[in-house]
């Protein structure tokens, strides 16, 4: 299971899904270009001393990461027509989330190979992206039975 970044614009939640990442065992691809240098200073405050101990893999583009994707693409977006506690999940996926400004293009939406969504109440649109991570990691590696012992 691996989780993968497109694009994303915001350090702090970058540093914080490295250190969930981490801490539940699972690598993490970031795709870009990002919206801030690498060695950002809210990226190390968010991951702690967690971050250096990530498995990151870093994509120059959309093309390089889906040419080398190891397995299937679950892309989490609010317009996911599978809702997450009915998605079904395998050990191998990459779980996809988009930029926190402008979610995936088209191309990448339709490349997807499952889109799951996390029901929300009808008044709110959308969480953090690391809260959003969290929350289908979670769910993933319950059903997977890929919890760290």
């Amino acid at each position: 299971m691996r989780i993968a970044l497109y694009q994303p614009d915001i350090a702090g939640n970058v540093g914080t899904i490295l250190r969930l990442a981490v801490c539940l065992g699972v690598g993490v691809d970031l795709i870009e270009p990002m919206g801030f240098a690498y060695s950002d200073r809210a990226l190390a405050r968010a991951g702690m001393d967690y971050a250096s101990a990530a498995e990151v893999t870093r994509h120059v583009d959309w093309a390089a990461f889906e040419a080398g994707a190891p397995g299937r693409l679950v892309l989490l977006t609010t317009r996911g027509g599978t809702r997450l506690d009915q998605a079904i999940f395998r050990p191998d996926d990459v779980l996809l989330l988009g930029s926190e400004g402008s979610g995936v293009p088209p191309e990448v939406h339709a490349r997807a190979d499952l889109a799951v969504r996390i029901p929300l109440r009808p008044a709110f649109r959308s969480l953090n992206v690391a809260v959003a991570a969290g929350i289908a990691l979670a769910e993933a590696l319950r059903q997977t039975g890929g919890f760290p012992e």
